[in-house]
């Protein structure tokens, strides 16, 4: 049987709005358990590991899964990481790696070496598309994964739209590319960027034409993965970063609801697998 978990990040949820209130840990918990998701992501780039041990025995008692985001320095550096997603039983480690070669062929072994660490302590891991990190470029992206065929990807697909500045309409070339990702994609993050900025409000009428984009490859990526997939978890990361990821007015204040905007994300998502669920078995890829 296959299901859709929905998370959020602690990062996200520090600040949660544009009130600026940090929450007590208990707090947030119980508000994101409330609000329906399933998980909240524990982030060791925004955060670390003493934060990420504080704030787990608050989402066990909230009925919530812990997934580790990891920002790796070195090769070694992802063990312990993967050590303690075990541990916190974490459906797998998403990782931004810091490991950056400038060549791909510099970069295959150092993918190759976190996939065999990963296969070695038993837990999966995940590699994030994200800027300043191993996976910053799209097209560097694409020949990592068709030279390393296990590497599975996350798709925060809103830093290649800034990385590649990607115009609209969308070009059926620059699609198809996204589509590689999104087929190589076991989970997904939420948030909606142009060509200019990595988040945006999701109301504002100049920013609906890409809102439509960003949904429709969402659809396009569940779509896909249950292509793949007659039976697991597909994770969905609603990921609203606070300030600076959060364009503010002059008096530093958000131009919006994030808490809101990530509900609304959630429920659009939850819409376009319940429609995929709803098609024929003939009409799905």
């Amino acid at each position: 049987m296959r299901s859709l978990k929905f998370y959020t990040s602690l990062w996200a949820m520090m600040p949660h709005d544009q009130s600026g209130a940090i929450l007590p840990y208990e707090t947030i918990c119980q508000m994101v358990a409330g609000a329906g998701y399933d998980g909240m992501a524990l982030d060791l780039g925004a955060g670390d590991v003493a934060q990420a041990r504080e704030v787990q025995p608050h989402m066990a008692r909230a009925g919530l899964t812990p997934l580790i985001v990891a920002f790796p320095k070195t090769i070694e550096d992802l063990r312990e990481t993967l050590i303690m997603a075990k541990d916190f039983d974490a459906p797998f480690v998403d990782v931004i790696g810091q490991v950056m070669p400038l060549s791909v062929e510099g970069m295959i072994p150092v993918i190759r070496r976190w996939i065999d660490m990963s296969d070695e302590i038993g837990m999966p891991i995940q590699f994030e598309t994200h800027r300043n990190c191993i996976t910053n470029d799209l097209y560097a992206t694409l020949c990592l994964i068709d030279a390393v065929p296990e590497m599975r990807l996350c798709a925060d697909l809103s830093h290649f739209v800034v990385d590649r500045e990607f115009k609209l309409p969308l070009d059926h070339r620059d699609q198809g590319l996204i589509q590689r990702i999104l087929d190589r994609s076991d989970s997904f993050q939420g948030r909606v960027a142009s060509r200019q900025q990595i988040q945006l409000q999701l109301d504002f009428p100049q920013h609906q034409k890409w809102v439509e984009l960003f949904q429709g490859w969402w659809h396009d990526g569940l779509e896909s993965w249950r292509a793949r997939n007659a039976a697991g978890d597909c994770v969905f990361l609603c990921e609203l970063g606070p300030p600076e990821y959060a364009m503010t007015g002059p008096d530093g204040r958000e131009l919006s609801n994030r808490w809101e905007e990530a509900l609304t994300i959630k429920n659009w998502v939850a819409d376009i697998w319940a429609g995929l669920e709803a098609k024929p078995v003939s009409d799905q890829k």
